[in-house]
């Protein structure tokens, strides 16, 4: 394994990215969605990156980069058309992706299935990009969007099962039995309402048993 697979936590944490084509806002693009507060480093940027710095979603500084740039950040993204530019990015970045560059990152962002709460990534470690497209492909096409709805499903049952199950192991027990093959059959075909149904059943027939080992 070349990389350490991880999922950072980046909501109202200082990103850097460097550079303004279209590269940078896609990066840009999925870094906000992760609750970053992102300064883009650039003399020029795109319309799009323009749009989101006019609503006050990112902060454009307008100029070539400078180290002291990279201060207070917990990782940086070097995407600009100078190989220089981005391996001195790399250098000083407590955590850099370089686009396109393996050999100057840290670390790389992996191809992702997004259905909601569930993310699923994928990476073949740099080797072939458009086999981890391939793959992703395949898994949105199993995955649908009936997930995010489950997801949902399961974070209030998980709220109330703390108020419900106050023994730890208990309900650790509980949510294993919850994932049953009847569960994810319904899921797989699409059939949400029943899943969650089955899935409160399921929960309220547990609960009832929590006194004894489940």
């Amino acid at each position: 394994m070349r990389y350490f697979p991880v999922f950072l936590n980046l909501r109202g944490k200082k990103v850097v990215v460097v550079g303004g084509g279209s590269v940078a806002e896609r990066k840009v693009r999925t870094l906000l969605k992760a609750g970053a507060n992102i300064d883009v480093i650039s003399p020029k940027i795109t319309k799009g990156l323009e749009a989101l710095k006019d609503k006050g979603r990112i902060n454009h500084i307008k100029r070539t980069f400078r180290d002291a740039d990279i201060g207070g950040s917990v990782l940086a993204i070097a995407a600009t058309d100078s190989a220089e530019v981005n391996k001195r990015v790399a250098m000083v970045a407590p955590l850099v992706n370089t686009v396109d560059d393996p050999d100057n990152c840290s670390f790389i962002v992996p191809s992702m299935v997004c259905r909601g709460d569930l993310t699923i990534a994928i990476s073949t470690s740099g080797n072939s990009p458009a086999f981890a497209k391939a793959v992703r492909k395949e898994l949105q096409r199993i995955y649908g969007r009936q997930y995010a709805g489950f997801l949902n499903e399961m974070k209030v049952l998980r709220e109330r099962a703390k108020r419900e199950v106050r023994d730890r192991a208990q309900r650790e027990r509980l949510f294993n039995r919850l994932i049953c093959p009847d569960v994810l059959k319904a899921l797989s075909d699409g059939r949400l309402q029943y899943a969650i149904r089955l899935l409160n059943r399921s929960y309220k027939d547990l609960v009832a048993l929590t006194g004894k080992r489940l």
